[in-house]
């Protein structure tokens, strides 16, 4: 079955170039992009948009509090702080969604 989309030259060149270099049909690279995809809802991009919102005003906390720990770095609560503070980031980076690649983009 085919599947007609509208492109510029330039976007068609692009696409060809790229799928020749995978060593794949335009076809191919076309099929193969589509199904790594993602597509959101309206109800997901609400729930991404209100998470990712709560993670920046952590992030913020975060960076006044690491901001007093190195003011005060002599301090032994500082060295408590900067424990806590890793521990923090590290939770935080498994609550975090993987990187967007250039397929999951569109």
């Amino acid at each position: 079955m085919w599947v007609k989309i509208r492109a510029s030259e330039a976007e068609r060149a692009e696409w060809h170039a790229k799928a020749r270099s995978a060593g794949l049909t335009l076809s191919d690279l076309v099929r193969r992009s589509v199904g790594r995809t993602r597509t959101w809802t309206v109800a997901h991009a609400e729930v991404e948009r209100e998470r990712t919102q709560q993670m920046a005003r952590v992030g913020n906390n975060l960076n006044q509090i690491a901001r007093w720990a190195n003011t005060h770095k002599g301090a032994i609560e500082a060295v408590e702080v900067i424990g806590h503070l890793i521990a923090i980031k590290r939770a935080l980076a498994a609550l975090s969604p993987p990187e967007s690649t250039e397929a999951d983009a569109g």
